[in-house]
Order: C-alpha cells, then sequence, then structure tokens
C-alpha cells in the first residue's frame, strides 16, 4: 500500500501569531472629525454629555450576557489625523480628555486614524494595515454574476451584491430587447439594499484610503485580528506624559492614558458614534463580510472566549455593534 511521502516544513516560514490580551468590549466613546474637536471645549462638553447615558447602559447590557467576574470594558477615542490636521496634539488633546472626565468618562486608549494606514511596525521600519486588508479581500460573487466587472483590486470599489448592469457603448452588442435591470443585494430577506462602497481614490498615483475602508482597518485592529507577520500592530504604547507632543506623527499609533486600563484588543467592539456615521459603519460591515482574516488571530480568539465561556460569533461583521444617540 502506498503511502503519502511526508512534507516537511521550515519552522520559520510559518511565523508564530503573536499573544494578545482581550477584554469582553471595545467601547469607542468617540470618533470625531478634526473640524469637530477644534470647536473647543464646549463642542467636546456637548458630546461626552450626550454619549455618557448610553455607555452606561452599554456596560449594563455586557453585565447580563457575560458570566463569571465583572465584564473586562476598555474605551477608546479615535482621532482623524488622516484626511486633516487643523491643529497639534498639545492644543486639542488636553481639552479633549479634560471633557471626558468632566462627564464622568475616562478614555483608557487614544488612537490615530492615520495609523490604520500607516504606522511604526516592528525593528523601526513602517506596517501598512490598509494595503495589507486589501490584499485579504476576497469578493463573494453574486449569483449569475459573469465576471464583467473588473475586481476590487483594479477598482477599488467593492460591493454586497450584483451591480446594475452597464450598456456595450454599442447597441450592436446588447442582447435584442435588453432591459433595465435593477442592482441586488445578495443576502437580501425580500428586497435588497444595495451598496457600492469606494475603498480608495488615487490623484497622481497617490493613494487615499476611504473612511469607511480605514474605519473597517480599525475594527480589525480592536478585535484583535490584524497581524504583521505573525506580529501584533498597533499595539498601545504607555503615555509618559504630562505634555502631549507637538507632531501628530511624534504620537503613538495607540496611547494608553489609563495605565489600569483593560486590554486595548477585545472579542466584540461597540461604538457610540454620531448619526451622519451610519452610512459609513453600513460600507464597514459591507467590507468585513469580504475578508479573509488569517487563521492564526481566528483560532486564538476562539480558544480564548471558549475557555471564558463567552459566545463570539463567527462572522467578523457581527462581533461589531454600534449606537447612535439621537443629538449626538
Amino acid at each position: 500500500m502506498n503511502r503519502p511521502a511526508p512534507i516537511f516544513r521550515e519552522s520559520s516560514a510559518e511565523p508564530r501569531t503573536e499573544s494578545l490580551p482581550f477584554s469582553h468590549l471595545s467601547l469607542e466613546i468617540g470618533h470625531l472629525y478634526m473640524e469637530d474637536i477644534v470647536q473647543g471645549p464646549e463642542r467636546l462638553r456637548r458630546h461626552f454629555a450626550t454619549v455618557r447615558p448610553w455607555v452606561d447602559a452599554v456596560r449594563s447590557g455586557l453585565g447580563t450576557s457575560v458570566t463569571g467576574p465583572r465584564p473586562r470594558v476598555s474605551t477608546c477615542f479615535l482621532i482623524d489625523d488622516y484626511f486633516s490636521r487643523l491643529a497639534a496634539p498639545d492644543e486639542l488633546l488636553p481639552s479633549l480628555v479634560e471633557e471626558a472626565t468632566r462627564a464622568g468618562l475616562t478614555i483608557d486608549y487614544l488612537a490615530r486614524e492615520s495609523a490604520c494606514a500607516v504606522a511604526p511596525g516592528a525593528d523601526r521600519r513602517q506596517i501598512r494595515p490598509a494595503e495589507s486588508v486589501m490584499h485579504r479581500l476576497v469578493e463573494s460573487p453574486p449569483p449569475g454574476s459573469s465576471g464583467f466587472r473588473p475586481p476590487v483590486s483594479r477598482t477599488g470599489w467593492l460591493s454586497n451584491g450584483s451591480r446594475t448592469p452597464a450598456r456595450r457603448t454599442s447597441a450592436a452588442l446588447d442582447p435584442a430587447g435588453a432591459v433595465w435591470q435593477p442592482p441586488r443585494e445578495t443576502d437580501a430577506r425580500g428586497h435588497s439594499v444595495f451598496m457600492d462602497v469606494e475603498l480608495w481614490s488615487e490623484t497622481e498615483g497617490q493613494r487615499t484610503w476611504s473612511c469607511a475602508f480605514l474605519a473597517a482597518v480599525w475594527q480589525l485592529v480592536r478585535l484583535g485580528l490584524l497581524r504583521d507577520d505573525g506580529r501584533a500592530v498597533l499595539t498601545p504604547v504607555p503615555w509618559e506624559g504630562p505634555d502631549f507632543p507637538e507632531e501628530w506623527d511624534a504620537l503613538p499609533p495607540v496611547l494608553r492614558l489609563n495605565p489600569a486600563a483593560a486590554p486595548f484588543t477585545a472579542y466584540l467592539t461597540c461604538s457610540v458614534l454620531p448619526g451622519r456615521f451610519l452610512p459609513v459603519e453600513h460600507a464597514v460591515r459591507v467590507i468585513l463580510d469580504q475578508i479573509q482574516v488569517e487563521e492564526g488571530p481566528l483560532g486564538q480568539v476562539a480558544q480564548r472566549s471558549a475557555a471564558e465561556c463567552v459566545e463570539v460569533p463567527p462572522g467578523i461583521a457581527d462581533r461589531v455593534s454600534y449606537v447612535f444617540p439621537p443629538g449626538l
């Protein structure tokens, strides 16, 4: 009887997945544009006053679904320093922290959105989380698709179903009696909610990632599902204070402001956001549904959560939740 030949691999060919600590929940208590923050303390005061009761409600709700010790919850705040930099961190961040404290909230971790595009990695080299995630996109082909549309890697557009077929430039190429067909969501329940998401744009060879795509990267980071050759990315750096730097690039990608904070990465995430982010976060779910996450991080989360008897949904998008308070 023929036996299969043994397969030998170099241990270095399979990089070890760096282990991460996990909270039960990563709770985002703010994601504001730079234009919002530069309006001053009063704008931030209104934001945190509106957010506070919803943060309390999320914490209370989590307690009913997690057995055992008190649930581990870490808070985070994302600063948009990617699309604009209207003021320096030493001008903006002190009032941000102060107003959160005034409202009875603690910002455990402060993160820069630009780090989701480019950030310092190990060995003083740069890592590009967004580009890494882009290479892991696996489009879900809708039933009956012909492949006429170029892949997302060329177009920079990702959808959740079948787009409206484009008419040919010549009427002779169109089938006789061709009629308009509507777009259709792949997993529609009764009626479709079709979405076509722009992931990036390019000007003179310079790529600018979309807000939706960077937000999807941000969710993967918080869920502990991104690695760079097995190494963790955007790991928090303790704040040594008391002063913030004068340049955004001098600020670590993720800054741990609270020394007693629960772990930054978590089994689940929840974001308390203004209603204007609703279409962006819909796009985030479309993106997360079509990303092939590495097996190492997925296995680590599954093993840890099972040991704690914490139920984690298999779908990545289902691990993400939101609150859109009125008036925020």
